[in-house]
């Protein structure tokens, strides 16, 4: 069975080079950029509004991506959406929110509805972003519910890069060294 899935045909738009397991499942409306990767046992659905994620970004094994559906109070709802050099940590879900370009959402982390998180932010392992808050860029935050740490220093803005190309490489080698063992 495939992990990709379409739904009241809408199906998923996959730019190039993209590493998607076969454990995972991506449903709907959902456009993944070029040099990007879904790990194992990620969940994705684009059923009452769209995910896109952007290019080189990647979302670890067991990850949960969702979007909230249009209504009369909130006309556009809240759709998923991923920049580029993005980071999501092992466990993450992501709850109709705005993620921009070099954020790493550390392990276990939970971001809500209506959560923006601007340019180059790390969220500890564990948090929670409550609905509608905004993550000021240059900072790291922790806590559930989050709190604003501290700036980020030169170090981990360089390793907000970094995180993202280490996986563009560890994509690369999946893409031509993985194989399914069929018994």
């Amino acid at each position: 069975m495939s992990s990709l899935r379409s739904y009241k045909g809408i199906a998923p738009s996959i730019g190039e080079r993209v590493y998607i397991d076969s454990s995972s499942v991506l449903v709907g409306d959902i456009t993944i950029g070029n040099d990007s990767s879904i790990w194992p046992l990620v969940a994705a659905r684009g059923d009452v509004n769209h995910i896109h994620i952007g290019e080189r970004s990647n979302v670890q094994d067991g990850s949960v991506l969702h979007v909230t559906h249009k209504n009369q109070q909130n006309p556009e709802g809240y759709p998923l959406v991923i920049g580029n050099d993005v980071t999501i940590g092992h466990k993450v879900m992501l709850h109709g929110c705005i993620i921009k370009d070099r954020v790493l959402v550390g392990m276990g982390a939970i971001v809500l509805d209506g959560v923006v998180i601007e340019e180059e932010v790390m969220i500890g392992a564990g948090s929670l972003v409550p609905p509608g808050k905004v993550l000021q860029s240059g900072y790291l935050y922790v806590g559930s519910p989050v709190k604003q740490a501290r700036p980020l220093n030169d170090k981990e803005r360089a390793f907000l890069l970094k995180s993202a190309a280490n996986y563009v490489q560890n994509k690369e080698d999946y893409l031509h060294q993985v194989e399914d063992i069929i018994q």
